[in-house]
C-alpha cells in the first residue's frame, strides 16, 4: 500500500462510484480495488455515505446531518431539513461545490444518478422512514417513504439549481429564513405529513 491510503481508497471509491453507481457499490469492491482490508476504510470513513461524500467533494459527512435530524421533533422536520441544507449549501466553500456538483448531475447521467441515489437514499427516504416509524402503524401514510423521501429530494435539488446553477435573482436573493418559511411546509407535507385520523 502506498503512503496516501487514503488518496488511494478515495480514487478507487470515483471508479467503483462511476462505474455502478451509489447504490450498486459495496465497499468490499472499493477495497479491492485499492487494495486494502474493508475494515481499512472504516479507519478513514465512517462508512459509505462518509466515503461518497469526499469523492464528491460535499463539504459535510451526511450522517452527521441525518443524526442531527433525526433528533428534531416530527412537527419540525420540514423546517430543519431546509435549514439544514442551507448552513451547508450558503456558505462559500459548500456553494462552489453545490453549483460543481448540480451541474454536473445535469449534464453527466452518471453523476446525475449517483447524486439522486445519495440524497435519496442517504438522507430523505433515510428521515421519511424515520419519521413514519414514530407514528402507529395506522397512523402512517398511504405512500412509502421512498417516494416521499424522493419528492423531497426533487424540491431541494429544485430550488438548488436555482439558487446555485441557474442562479435566479429572487431564489439567490431570498435570505435563509424566508427560504425555511415557504419551503418547511412542502417538506414537512412530504416527509411528516400529519398521521392519518
Amino acid at each position: 500500500m502506498g503512503a496516501d491510503t487514503r488518496g488511494e481508497i478515495v480514487a478507487a471509491a470515483r471508479i467503483e462510484f462511476a462505474a455502478k453507481g451509489y447504490d450498486a457499490t459495496s465497499l468490499r469492491a472499493i477495497a479491492s480495488r485499492a487494495g486494502v482490508d474493508p475494515a481499512l476504510i472504516h479507519h478513514y470513513f465512517s462508512g459509505k455515505a462518509a466515503l461518497f461524500a469526499t469523492v464528491m467533494a460535499i463539504p459535510i459527512d451526511p450522517s452527521v446531518i441525518v443524526s442531527g435530524l433525526l433528533h428534531t421533533p416530527r412537527e419540525q422536520i420540514g423546517a430543519a431539513m431546509v435549514r439544514s441544507f442551507f448552513a451547508i449549501w450558503d456558505q462559500p466553500p459548500g456553494r462552489e461545490r453545490m453549483q460543481g456538483l448540480m451541474r454536473s448531475a445535469i449534464t453527466n447521467h452518471e453523476a446525475g444518478r449517483m447524486l439522486r441515489e445519495f440524497l435519496t437514499g442517504e438522507v430523505f427516504t433515510r428521515v421519511t422512514a424515520e419519521m413514519d416509524a414514530r407514528v402507529p402503524t395506522v397512523e402512517r401514510p398511504t405512500s412509502t417513504p421512498e417516494i416521499r423521501g424522493g419528492l423531497a429530494a426533487a424540491q431541494m435539488v429544485g430550488v438548488a439549481i436555482m439558487r446555485y446553477v441557474i442562479e435566479y435573482g429572487p431564489v439567490v436573493d431570498a435570505g435563509v429564513e424566508e427560504l425555511v418559511a415557504l419551503l418547511g411546509p412542502t417538506l414537512q407535507a412530504y416527509v411528516a405529513p400529519p398521521p392519518r385520523s
